[in-house]
This record gives structure tokens, C-alpha cells and sequence, in this order.
């Protein structure tokens, strides 16, 4: 039998593993990624489209009167989402300060964690500055925003009907307690930054993709920062989009813009995927609040040789 040319193989099996890799649209389209000043990265994930119940019902534990009716929305469009939270590094590449207080050790300091002491017209401005940037570099459309709250709490979910992505995790809900997840693997503080975990080293905001991302791929969907939605604040869904959406007509006497997802310094049931109990005004910011991007699918084939897929 003649001897095995180790070299000869490896090297044929990393070309053919390029060749699928390359040739597999399925696989290239799932991630998009723009460059900002610096050749700073941001990576963005295909959800694809679906309906769902949005919404929890009454016997949902931690259940809200802000989170009814349960009613289902059918997003027919695939959108790119943002893999992480906007991280502080990102922020800076693209405006080059804060609009107001700059993150601090106290809250979490350092290139990935998470932007805060941002608000939702703080928000608007880099979506605006982002646009232009993609638009003079040749980057594809420009087409970034902040997601409707349908949109956020679709990909939140990511499939499921459960409390959170990852199962009902039914053990106490108490600010400082782990539990069981209910349905994937290992506990709910293996996929969340939220009360019990985030004194370690100190409080505050942690580093975005640490923890386990979705079924959808995004990461820190529940806690770590509350995330800004386009839409208005609304006391219940009465009236609510069903087609994904923003639902931009403002309601009497709630000046208020939508955040969701839960935080840092959250018990586990404000980081429930239908939770909604936490607006502000477009001009609020905080310690706890930030955002990711949404990129409408409307990258057209001549648009993708500007973009980097992964």
C-alpha cells in the first residue's frame, strides 16, 4: 500500500472545504458584515422570515397587562439583525465621542462591551451617520434603522413560544438566582447577563457574545443592555402592526419610546422574551440602555460584491 501524503490530503480537503463554503449560498448569506473607520467590523445576522404569537398569555409566569392581546404576526421578509449589541468600540469608530456621559469602570468600560448612556435619538444620529458611511463607500443600500418591537421580539425568540429563547426556566425569578433553562442546555445564566450574574468582577454591563447566542444566532438578546426599538410606547397591543411593522402612531399622553429585552441589573423576569414593562423618552439615557441595528433585506446582487459575507 503506498504511503498517505499527509500534506498533499490536508491541502485538498482545506480547497474543498473552501469550494462548499464559497459555493453554498445558503451558508454565505446567513451574515453580512460593513466596515467602519478603522476597518472596525460590524456583523449582522439573517432572520429569516416567519410568524409567531407575540405576546405572553395570562398563564405565563411574570405575565403583564402591557404584553396582551397574544396576538400573531407574520413578518413575510427575511432582515439582517445585529449579532451583538452596538459595542462601545463601533460607536466611536463611526461618531468619534459621546453625545453625553461616556461609559465609565463603574458600568463597564472597554471596546466590547456594549454602548450606553445612549438614547434613542443618540440612536437615530449613528443610524443616520451609518447610512452615509455605507452610501459613500460603496457598501450596498442604505437601508440600517432600529428594529420595530415585532421584529425585536421575533428574533428574541427565535422560533420558540417558551419565556425565554432557551426554555420556561421555571426556578425562582429573584434578581440574584441561577436556574435550570427548561429546554437547552445547562442553566439560564450560561445565556444572559442579568442580575445574578453581573457583579462579577463588579456590576454592571459585561462584554456582548460571552454568553450562548439563539436559535436565530444573535447574542445577548435577553439582559446585558435594554435595547431601543423604532416604535412608540403603547400600553397594550390593542391596534398593534401584525405585519412587522414599526408602529409609529404615538399614543395620548405617553411621550415614549420602546426598550426591550431586559438588563443588567434585572432579575430574570424583566428579561422574558415578551417583557415590556421598561420605556423612556427619546432623549433618556441611561446606564443600562443601548441598541442593535437592523439591515432591511434589500441587498440586491450587484450591491453583495461590496459586502463581505461570512
Amino acid at each position: 500500500m503506498p504511503p498517505v501524503n499527509w500534506c498533499n490530503t490536508l491541502i485538498c480537503a482545506v480547497f474543498c472545504a473552501i469550494h462548499v463554503w464559497i459555493g453554498n449560498p445558503a451558508h454565505s448569506a446567513q451574515e453580512i458584515t460593513v466596515h467602519l473607520p478603522g476597518n472596525v467590523s460590524l456583523v449582522l445576522v439573517r432572520i429569516p422570515a416567519g410568524s409567531f404569537q407575540m405576546g405572553s398569555p395570562d398563564t405565563e409566569r411574570g405575565h403583564n397587562s402591557t404584553e396582551v392581546p397574544l396576538h400573531t404576526v407574520n413578518i413575510a421578509y427575511d432582515f439582517y439583525m445585529g449579532k451583538y449589541e452596538l459595542t462601545q468600540r463601533q460607536w466611536l469608530a463611526l461618531m468619534g465621542s459621546w453625545p453625553g456621559p461616556a461609559p465609565s469602570t463603574t458600568y463597564g468600560l472597554g471596546d466590547n462591551y456594549p454602548a450606553y448612556y445612549v438614547s434613542w435619538n443618540d440612536a437615530q444620529n449613528f443610524i443616520s451617520a451609518l447610512n452615509t458611511r455605507v452610501t459613500s463607500t460603496g457598501q450596498g443600500p442604505a437601508t440600517f434603522r432600529l428594529p420595530s418591537e415585532s421584529e425585536w421580539e421575533y428574533t428574541c425568540r427565535a422560533g420558540t413560544q417558551t419565556r425565554f429563547f432557551f426554555g420556561d426556566s421555571l426556578g425562582a425569578d429573584d434578581y440574584g438566582t441561577d436556574a435550570p433553562t427548561g429546554t437547552l442546555p445547562g442553566n439560564r445564566s450560561d445565556y444572559m447577563w442579568y442580575g445574578y450574574n453581573s457583579n462579577t468582577p463588579t456590576l454592571g454591563t459585561k462584554q456582548v457574545g460571552t454568553k450562548f447566542p439563539n436559535q436565530f444566532g444573535p447574542y445577548d438578546m435577553s439582559g446585558n443592555v435594554f435595547e431601543w426599538c423604532q416604535d412608540w410606547w403603547h400600553t397594550d397591543y390593542t391596534g398593534a402592526p401584525t405585519n412587522g411593522s414599526t408602529w409609529e402612531v404615538q399614543q395620548s399622553g405617553y411621550p415614549y419610546r420602546v426598550l426591550r429585552g431586559g438588563a443588567w441589573n434585572n432579575g430574570a423576569l424583566n428579561c422574558r422574551s415578551a417583557y415590556r414593562g421598561f420605556v423612556g423618552t427619546p432623549g433618556a439615557r441611561g446606564n443600562n440602555n443601548g441598541f442593535r441595528l437592523v439591515r432591511t433585506e434589500t441587498v440586491t446582487e450587484a450591491d453583495r460584491s461590496w459586502l463581505l459575507y461570512e
